[in-house]
């Protein structure tokens, strides 16, 4: 591994820099450019697309590197730690479920994904503060909680966006926001593998090595501290996000339940 600011790390981001330029450049000009810039620049879809670039991150980033803290922390086999992964997992499809239910009976309905984002983000801080001693039941709630809280952001991301343009973009402005997401958890996992590196944990694929050679929980403190301020972020952002009145609402609509 290589310091932060070592010559092959800035030179690395340099050249990212450069082919990240030529690929705007090449979006510009593109008659039918794989991300349109026209439908970026429409504010909601940004700040909702955005939003789910980082939630994913968080997510995903998280999820990967969660096993490995049951492991060699909390002690569990590798079957175990799989079996407990369903309530982070179970948690998100109860969010995103009640979340959508939810969306048509308000008129500010960003505010059921902000809500559901600060859930996860303290429960989140909560178990970075207590990953060194945390039971398996205490894992198990704040993992569920922080799935059933980031959950709820998914629709409401995905209804933001496709509400904001209209019917000839549609697919397009999904198309963008599924492309960012995967991008996002593409990126998450790898910017919290070189936390995790960075403060020590060695990712070997040996069975029991990890939990041999791990002297402390710090490499998994500072990786859910991470994965907290990822989701600060897009708590931000979704905050930005304007809000648009739902196409669709008429007298069949579901009642109204909160503004």
């Amino acid at each position: 591994a290589y310091p932060w600011l070592s010559g092959e790390i800035l030179g690395l981001v340099a050249c990212s820099a450069v082919v990240w330029a030529f690929f705007a450049l090449r979006l510009l000009k593109a008659a039918e450019p794989l991300i349109s810039l026209d439908v970026l620049g429409n504010p909601i879809v940004l700040a909702g697309t955005l939003s789910m670039f980082l939630l994913q991150a968080a997510n995903i980033g998280a999820s990967v590197y969660l096993p490995v803290y049951l492991q060699s922390v909390v002690g569990l086999s590798v079957s175990q730690s799989g079996t407990a992964m369903l309530g982070l997992l179970l948690g998100t499809v109860a969010g995103a479920t009640f979340s959508g239910r939810m969306i048509p009976r308000f008129v500010h309905y960003k505010r059921i994904g902000m809500i559901g984002v600060s859930l996860a983000i303290v429960c989140v801080g909560v178990l970075s503060a207590i990953a060194e001693h945390a039971s398996l039941l205490e894992v198990l709630i704040l993992t569920t909680l922080t799935g059933l809280g980031s959950g709820t952001t998914f629709p409401v991301a995905t209804v933001s966006v496709q509400n904001a343009v209209d019917r000839a973009h549609l697919g397009v402005a999904t198309g963008v926001l599924t492309f960012l997401r995967t991008l996002g958890g593409a990126l998450g996992v790898a910017i919290l593998g070189a936390v995790a590196l960075g403060y020590g944990l060695p990712l070997s694929s040996e069975g029991d090595a990890t939990r041999i050679e791990l002297s402390s929980a710090l490499p998994f403190v500072m990786i859910f501290l991470a994965t907290g301020i990822t989701l600060v972020l897009a708590l931000i952002v979704l905050a930005l996000m304007p809000e648009k009145e739902l196409r669709g609402r008429d007298e069949h609509a579901a009642p109204v339940l909160a503004e």
